[in-house]
């Protein structure tokens, strides 16, 4: 992409900082990097739990960075905990929003000492505090809500949901009779929703829930922002994305970029140097990739729920035998702390029967796979990190979320896209197999194959010279960060 600046000494410095989040991280420095090959001198701040999680999974010197790309740190507030696993969500949330204010001014106060002072912050919507520091130096801020479109135009709801009565629930009996299959209607930019399809934190008795709350308070602030960047394209979320703009509810917004697929626009960069800096939070396992070399083209199944999705050992058990009994390929991911309060063992049994077909690792490079010849499949938890990188891979998915928006982003691929089937959230090894040769074998998975492709057309066009994508990052540089 071409770099539109200014000497060497006027180096426009922009402070990037996302939520602590491996789903956050990534997207965020893709972002950075896009930033510093416009002649942007980059700050990224971590906090210091995960910089230290990158430097034991990458390395002693992987974040030394480069002249002009430089790694920082803030405390998050929290105790020490295991460095080989996330965070608990809430308590992150809270923490960082009392604690990390005042060591981000100090931070940025301490930037400004050198000899490149700080012009622009790009900050994650979850880390609106960032802010209060803005608007005190009078620094353009970029609020980047990582989520789907679909997903911010849910979060955008969530005090309509609570004033028209929908959230909180009335007991807990309302998470099984029903309840959450109640229609929802007048939304702006989302259609054919139900209480289900809204990111789960609406899902909860206590109007004081942390979570609750958190979204609803950071939404508010977002219209403080400069602008808003999402990691999207139009073609894809284009009603969505036209509600939200056009509604007299929400002409109060900052304008909005779509800047999507970030990979695709990283793609198209020279070599730079930035290809060593990277955000991977567990080791990765390069094994994968010459495993799956072995294989025939469309034909491996690749099982990836995430970084943050915990499930049973029950229904890690089920999982195991739909996808041994579907007799397909598969290359299955399952992190340190993918079983909730256990250790991730599967029978030996299982084992023995797929240990021709099957591959397990702790963690991979998803984008090289989701972008290998050999897979034909997805089984995720429909994070929109994953769910965009399956459509510029081409690969359809089944669709199993946990948490967030991912069961907007899981409703959206399956009644929106054409690119998903759902499971069943009380997992079957029946309806896994059955997903399963359904998804590589089947009619509708050939369907879907042929919907996710042209998505991915649409994704390569959008990130193209000529793109809406290509061309908002120019916008959103040259009309609010160069100011």
């Amino acid at each position: 992409m071409a770099s539109t600046f200014l000497s060497e000494n006027k180096k426009p410095h922009a402070v990037c900082i996302p939520y602590p989040a491996q789903g956050h991280i990534n997207p965020m420095l893709k972002f950075a990097k896009l930033l510093y090959t416009k002649g942007f001198h980059i700050t990224f701040v971590n906090t210091e739990h995960n910089h230290n999680r990158i430097l034991k999974s990458r390395g002693p010197d992987s974040l030394n960075g480069l002249p002009d790309f430089r790694f920082e740190t803030i405390p998050d507030g929290l105790p020490p905990s295991d460095a080989n696993s996330t965070q608990d969500i809430p308590a992150l949330c809270d923490s960082t929003s009392k604690n990390c204010l005042v060591p981000f001014h100090n931070l940025i106060a301490e930037l400004n000492n050198t000899t490149t002072a700080v012009t622009c912050i790009v900050s994650d919507g979850a880390m609106s505090f960032t802010l209060d520091v803005a608007h005190e130096l009078s620094l353009p801020e970029i609020i980047f809500w990582t989520p789907s479109a679909c997903g911010f135009a849910c979060y955008l709801h969530y005090h309509h949901l609570v004033q028209r009565g929908f959230a909180p629930l009335k007991d807990e009996s309302d998470l099984t009779n029903g309840y959450l299959d109640t229609p929802v209607d007048r939304l702006i930019g989302i259609k054919h929703m139900r209480l289900r399809d809204f990111p789960t934190f609406i899902r909860t008795t206590d109007r004081k829930d942390i979570m609750l709350n958190y979204i609803i308070r950071e939404i508010e602030r977002t219209y403080k922002a400069s602008a808003l960047m999402i990691n999207t394209f139009d073609a894809f979320e284009q009603e969505v994305l036209n509600l939200i703009i056009t509604s007299e509810l929400t002409q109060s917004l900052p304008p909005i970029y779509t800047v999507g697929p970030l990979q695709l626009l990283l793609n198209q960069i020279p070599h730079t140097g930035l290809e060593s800096i990277g955000s991977n939070l567990w080791k990765d396992e390069p094994k994968c990739l010459e495993w799956l070399d072995l294989k025939k083209p469309n034909s491996v199944v690749y099982v990836n729920f995430g970084s943050i999705t915990v499930m049973t050992p029950e229904q890690m058990i089920e999982f195991a035998w739909g996808l041994a009994n579907s007799k397909q390929p598969f290359l299955w991911i399952i992190r340190p702390d993918l079983v909730a309060g256990d250790a991730a063992i599967l029978p030996s049994e299982f084992l023995t029967e797929t240990q021709e077909r099957g591959l397990l690792a702790s963690w991979c490079p998803q984008e090289q796979v989701l972008n290998h010849t050999s897979i034909g499949g997805f089984l995720t938890h429909c994070g929109w990190n994953s769910t965009l990188e399956s459509v510029c891979g081409g690969v359809p998915m089944i669709c199993w979320p946990f948490f967030a928006e991912q069961q907007t982003n899981c409703r959206y691929a399956c009644t929106h896209w054409g690119i998903g089937i759902e499971i069943d959230n009380n997992v079957k090894r029946n309806e896994v197999e059955s997903l399963v040769k359904e998804l590589m074998e089947g009619e509708k998975g050939k369907e879907m194959k042929i919907k996710v492709m042209e998505w991915k057309k649409k994704a390569e066009e959008a990130t193209s010279p000529s793109g809406s994508s290509y061309k908002n990052i120019d916008k959103l540089v040259n009309e609010i960060l160069m100011l």
